[in-house]
């Protein structure tokens, strides 16, 4: 695989705290951002991110294993807070050597006293101010501010990307990270406009050949209309997902009890575990109807890179009067 030269990559707070060249984080995804795919993303300058949600922890440390031996870039491991095997995860990624972690679902300040014992550096996921305020008191170094089209588990508080981002940079000391409707270099820069300092995806990286999941998910992204996925468990802990024969019947379910029964489906139907294009639940954020072609993550990073510099200029060129 062919490592990134680090030395042409875009510096700042981010990327002063990860080690990538690139701002870029690979968006964690239960059992499908393991060790092969994160070192692909770190390889390519970004910062690839083994997800611990589902994995023993024999298991996690073999894909962190994986991953070390391909890439000598960093990587990271989300943790989920609220998963039982949060402690046992996070002492997996300080005793392999992880500099860096992301936590998401509760409260870091759970974690925060071994977090900042083991010398790591951690990014929490949030989707509101009032999360993220309480993430910057907790001690975390930044946050990823997670709009309401990610795919995925998502925040009740419906707010999106777009509206999200430059209230959080406002109210915060701290780097802001956006993620959710991030796909190619438009949404970099529209992020970095924002007030962002990097942005995270996930379900564009689902498009790749590196990613280890059936070719009906990949196929399905790819080929997906604007209107692709709906939301499951509204009220107790909203995913969004692929629309399909099983989700449809699932969103049918919803209210009261009807959520409850959806989650539990949710985990028994989850791609990784059982199904197929019809009966599988497949995690996707809105941003796949822009998603036409399976690119390697080699390739995604290079266009985005490229194009990020070109729309820019034209960008200023505009703002400045037509001025070459």
């Amino acid at each position: 695989m062919e490592k990134f030269n680090a030395s042409h990559g875009w510096r700042n707070r981010v990327t002063d705290i990860l080690g990538s060249a690139f701002p870029i984080l690979l968006g964690p995804m239960r059992l499908i951002t393991l060790g092969e795919m994160a070192a692909a993303v770190s390889n390519s300058g970004g910062f690839g991110q083994v997800a611990a949600s589902g994995l023993p922890g024999d298991r996690l440390r073999s894909e962190l294993k994986l991953a070390k031996g391909i890439t000598d870039r960093p990587i990271g491991v989300n943790i989920p807070i609220y998963r039982p095997n949060a402690q046992e995860a996070l002492e997996i990624a300080i005793d392999m050597g992880i500099k860096t972690i992301t936590t998401s679902a509760g409260n870091p300040a759970k974690m925060m006293d071994r977090i900042k014992e083991a010398g790591l550096k951690v990014f929490h996921k949030v989707s509101s101010e009032k999360m993220a305020k309480k993430a910057e008191a907790a001690g975390v170094d930044g946050v990823i501010a997670m709009g309401f089209e990610a795919g995925g588990h998502i925040g009740r508080e419906s707010i999106t990307t777009m509206c999200l981002v430059p209230q959080l940079v406002d109210a915060l000391k701290i780097p802001v990270i956006a993620s959710g409707g991030i796909a190619d270099a438009r949404g970099v820069v529209a992020a970095f406009a924002l007030g962002a300092e990097g942005v995270e995806m996930g379900t564009r990286f689902v498009a790749t050949p590196e990613c280890p999941v059936p070719e009906y998910f990949r196929e399905g992204v790819r080929s997906a209309a604007c209107d692709a996925t709906l939301l499951l468990g509204k009220g107790a802990m909203p995913s969004r997902v692929l629309r399909n024969e099983v989700t449809e019947y699932l969103a049918a379910l919803q209210g009261g009890e009807g959520d409850k029964e959806a989650l539990k489906e949710y985990d028994s139907k989850y791609v990784q575990l059982a199904g197929d294009k019809d009966t599988a639940v497949m995690p996707c954020g809105q941003i796949a109807g822009l998603i036409k072609q399976i690119e390697a993550i080699g390739e995604i990073f290079s266009g985005i890179t490229r194009d990020a510099k070109s729309i820019s200029h034209r960008l200023g060129t505009f703002f400045n009067g037509g001025e070459k």
